[in-house]
């Protein structure tokens, strides 16, 4: 088949068609990289989470070293003290870890409900696209087969003229 303006035009069209159908798949597999980024994010909080607590109850017995260094003898259980705070960090870090694992798992559960959607809209887009390239195809035919007729038909003309 010769390449004229008419079929260049068709080419151009189809060919943005399917960069626009590639750019879909492409911003599909951009949101589900989104959902898995955001997890990765979360789970790399947790262990921030435990360096803070780590820093925060370091600091926490340093002071109380110090102060029961300077304290008279016997006039404060710091033992008992370091044991509250402990627990008070322990129970902090434990429903920081759990609202972690909920938010992480939110997002999981979201990231799977997306994948569904995402596999049946790409099913939508992809059956949408070739059935407009099918008919962008006819189109194409039934200009050529015109095209064809006219330049016939002008043959004719100037033969019998």
């Amino acid at each position: 088949m010769t390449q004229n303006p008419i079929t260049q035009m068709f080419d151009a069209q189809r060919t943005a068609i399917q960069q626009s159908q590639s750019l879909t798949h492409d911003a599909i597999e951009a949101q589900r990289a989104s959902f898995e980024a955001a997890v990765d994010a979360v789970e790399a909080s947790e262990s921030m989470v435990e360096g803070n607590v780590t820093l925060a109850r370091n600091a926490i017995h340093a002071t109380f070293d110090a102060m029961e260094a300077n304290a008279p003898e016997d006039s404060v259980d710091f033992a008992e003290l370091r044991t509250f705070v402990d627990e008070q960090f322990d129970a902090a870090t434990e429903v920081q870890h759990q609202s972690l694992e909920a938010l992480a798992e939110s997002i999981e559960e979201s990231g799977a409900a997306f994948d569904e959607f995402a596999a049946n809209y790409a099913e939508v887009v992809d059956s949408s696209f070739d059935a407009y390239l099918d008919a962008h195809e006819q189109v194409e035919r039934n200009v050529d087969e015109f095209a064809a007729r006219v330049e016939e038909s002008a043959e004719e003309i100037d033969i019998s003229a």
